[in-house]
C-alpha cells in the first residue's frame, strides 16, 4: 500500500452527515462528526495512527493553545524510557511482570502490545482528568482503539497519518532512534494501522498530515466542538 483513496466503500451505509474536505497539502476526511456524547462532562478524544505521524507535535501545539482544557491521560508502558522522557510525566515505565498483573486485575480502559512493548491506559487516569472538566487525549494503537470502542466512554476517534510510507520511513530515520531491525517492524506496522485506519465507520476524522501547520489547524477544527463544550462546563462549575 503507498496511498490511501477511497475511504468510504459505501457512504450512504454511514449515519450522519459525511463530508471530504481535501487540499492540495492537506487531505481530512469527517465521518460522524458527533457532538460530545455526555453532558455532564468532556468526553475522551481518541488520537491514533503511525509512529512519525505526527500525532505528538499536533498535541504539544494543543496542548500550548488550550493549556486549561485538554490533559493526557499517563499511560503505563514496559518499553525503556527515551532520552529526556519522565516516569510518570510522560509514562509510568513499568515492569512486564507488574504490568501483567495489573491488566489480571482490570486496572486498565485500554491495554495494548505494540512494537513488543505493553502499553495500557488506567480508568482512574481518564476518571481524573473528565473530573477536572477537562478533555483526556488518548494516544493509543489499534488494539486500544478497539478495546475503547467496547465501553461506554462515547469517544471523539481521529486518525493521523503521513502522506505514503516513504515519507514515514523518512521521517522514522531522522530520529535516529530505531536500529534497522526495528524501524522495518514500525513500517510494516505502520501500513497495517494505515490500513485500519482507512476502514469505514473507524474513526471520526481521518486526517493526512502532508504540510505540519495546515494539517494541524485541520486537526484542531475537527476538536473545536468538544473544547467549547469543555470551556462551558469549566465556566459552569
Amino acid at each position: 500500500m503507498r496511498f490511501l483513496a477511497g475511504i468510504f466503500a459505501n457512504p450512504a451505509a454511514v449515519m450522519g452527515i459525511v463530508t471530504s474536505c481535501m487540499s492540495a497539502s492537506v487531505r481530512t476526511t469527517t465521518i460522524m462528526a458527533n457532538p460530545p456524547a455526555k453532558k455532564d462532562q468532556p468526553r475522551p478524544i481518541v488520537v491514533s495512527g503511525p509512529s512519525g505521524a505526527g500525532k505528538s507535535t499536533f498535541l504539544k501545539r494543543l496542548f500550548k493553545e488550550f493549556p486549561d482544557v485538554f490533559a493526557l491521560s499517563v499511560s503505563h508502558t514496559t518499553r525503556k524510557p527515551r532520552t529526556g522522557e519522565q516516569d510518570g510525566v510522560d509514562y509510568h515505565f513499568t515492569e512486564r511482570e507488574v504490568m501483567e498483573q495489573m491488566i489480571a486485575s482490570d486496572e486498565f480502559v485500554e491495554h495494548a502490545q505494540f512494537g513488543g512493548n505493553l502499553y495500557g491506559t488506567s480508568k482512574r487516569a481518564i476518571s481524573d482528568v473528565a473530573a477536572q472538566n477537562r478533555i483526556c487525549i488518548l494516544d493509543i494503537e489499534r488494539q486500544g482503539c478497539e478495546n475503547v470502542r467496547n465501553l461506554d466512554m462515547q469517544p471523539l476517534f481521529v486518525f493521523v497519518q503521513p502522506p505514503s510510507v516513504e515519507v514515514l520511513e523518512q521521517r522514522l530515520r531522522s530520529r535516529n532512534t530505531e536500529t534497522e531491525e526495528s524501524l522495518q517492524k514500525r513500517l510494516a506496522e505502520a501500513e497495517s494501522a494505515m490500513v485500519y485506519g482507512a476502514t469505514p465507520g473507524k474513526f471520526d476524522h481521518v486526517i493526512v498530515n502532508d504540510d505540519l501547520d495546515a494539517a494541524y489547524e485541520k486537526f484542531k477544527a475537527c476538536l473545536m466542538p468538544d473544547i467549547e463544550h469543555a470551556k462551558k462546563m469549566q465556566a459552569a462549575a
